[in-house]
């Protein structure tokens, strides 16, 4: 693909469900990043094109959330806006159409990135409780309504968390949970092992806190009552495996998958600003970087967790790289026993052989160059973001440690991969 600049990129610090964000909505929250990724390269909102925003549960009152925030923001009302749902790659995918739309000429600037309020999506009610309230609605008199009230049961009065609903995959029946646990059988992933990587990824997140590494992508969140919050309150930076190993399953009975080693519901938005790499020198900074490849993969929805597999291997193939050219890797967590499985995985011949018509292995994931600042068992992970916020923080990575070559990828409840090669400099 044609390389694509990414000029500027900044995110909302990630806060726990229910908690800090709460009454931040997505459509606040991405208004705040696509301001600020405006004012990073000071760019004035009349310079932009379109706007395309990822989110997967989209808010009742923002059908168009990537509309409503572009015009909150001050893009005038002629320029164009769309929303983009490819579940956990939203953000990722706002990116790919952002990169695609400069390619085509269709635009000369545009912001991307992801939003999401885990914490407002709705409880529901069964359609019997739907039906109870509706002839409640279409009563004339009040006998009628006196009888509609009647009908009522209590199961009438029980919701459905919509949340449990949307992280359970239709066609398998498996919650993402349970996709996990099927990977942690089918690679044979202890609950050690996988608490002693949820162990890492907070104490890595921790120490990128502690250095100040994450605050150079976030920008500070207004709240009602308080404070502003300034920083991600998901990390644990006294987390121990003893502490760990007390948590019991809780998507299997005998099972191995936990909230510790899970990543959390989560509250936060990220955004880029993306320009023709041959037109960044209209901006007063060089850019963060490149998009440089893509390659999006389906697989197997019950172990959707494999997702990054399958398509880091169809970027390698399409671009003749290999895994050992990228300098860090950056690879959502999901879940521990999803990474690990991944990592396995890809270091499988009879997999490659089997799964990607591979005669050779992937390659082993470097743990020494995977999620250096940690990862979404951590920092956590607003599904229609994340995808977003692994770039950024790639390429803010790669500047820091004086590299190049950086690899972004993550997998996609329902059975889907997506990877994106990304370069802080193009060969000239």
């Amino acid at each position: 693909m044609e390389p694509i600049a990414i000029v500027s990129g900044v995110r909302t610090p990630f806060a726990k469900a229910f908690g800090k964000l709460a009454d931040v909505s997505a459509v606040e929250l991405g208004q705040i990043v696509v301001s600020e990724a405006l004012q990073r390269c000071e760019l004035k909102p009349d310079a932009v094109d379109e706007v395309i925003i990822g989110n997967v549960a989209g808010p009742a009152d923002s059908a168009n959330v990537a509309r409503v925030i572009a015009l909150k923001s001050g893009v005038p009302m002629d320029r164009i806006a769309h929303t983009v749902n490819r579940n956990c790659a939203s953000g990722m995918e706002s990116i790919l159409q952002g990169c695609n739309l400069l390619s085509s000429g269709r635009a000369k600037t545009i912001v991307a990135g992801g939003t999401e309020s885990m914490s407002q999506i709705p409880l529901l009610y069964s359609r019997k409780a739907t039906e109870a309230w509706m002839r409640v609605a279409r009563a004339k008199t009040l006998t009628q309504r006196i009888a509609a009230f009647a009908a009522f049961r209590p199961k009438h009065f029980k919701p459905v968390a919509g949340v449990e609903l949307g992280l359970t995959d239709p066609v398998s029946g498996l919650n993402m949970g349970e996709t996990a646990e099927v990977l942690a059988h089918d690679f044979a992933i202890t609950r050690a092992q996988q608490d002693e990587f949820a162990l890492a990824s907070h104490h890595k997140a921790a120490a990128a806190q502690e250095k100040c590494f994450l605050s150079g992508e976030i920008v500070e969140v207004p709240l009602s009552r308080g404070k502003p919050l300034d920083k991600d309150n998901c990390i644990r930076p006294g987390q121990t495996l003893e502490q760990l190993a007390k948590l019991k399953p809780i998507f299997k009975r005998d099972g191995s998958v936990t909230a510790g080693n899970s990543c959390p519901l989560t509250d936060g938005a990220a955004a880029v600003v993306l320009s023709a790499a041959n037109d960044v020198d209209r901006f007063s900074r060089p850019p963060l970087g490149y998009v440089t490849a893509a390659a999006i993969a389906g697989c197997d929805p019950k172990r959707m967790g494999l997702g990054p597999v399958y398509a880091t291997a169809k970027l390698l193939d399409e671009t003749g790289m290999s895994l050992s050219d990228f300098d860090l890797i950056e690879i959502n967590e999901a879940f521990a026993a999803q990474v690990i499985g991944c990592d396995r995985a890809m270091q499988s011949k009879s997999f490659a052989e089997k799964e990607l018509s591979r005669r050779t292995a992937i390659g082993q994931m470097n743990p020494d160059i995977v999620n250096i600042h940690g990862g979404a068992i951590a920092l956590g992970h607003p599904v229609g973001t994340t995808g977003t916020r692994l770039i950024i923080t790639m390429l803010r990575a790669l500047r820091a440690s004086g590299k190049r070559r950086g690899l972004a990828t993550l997998c996609v409840g329902g059975g889907q991969g997506v990877a994106i090669a990304l370069e802080t400099e193009l060969e000239t």
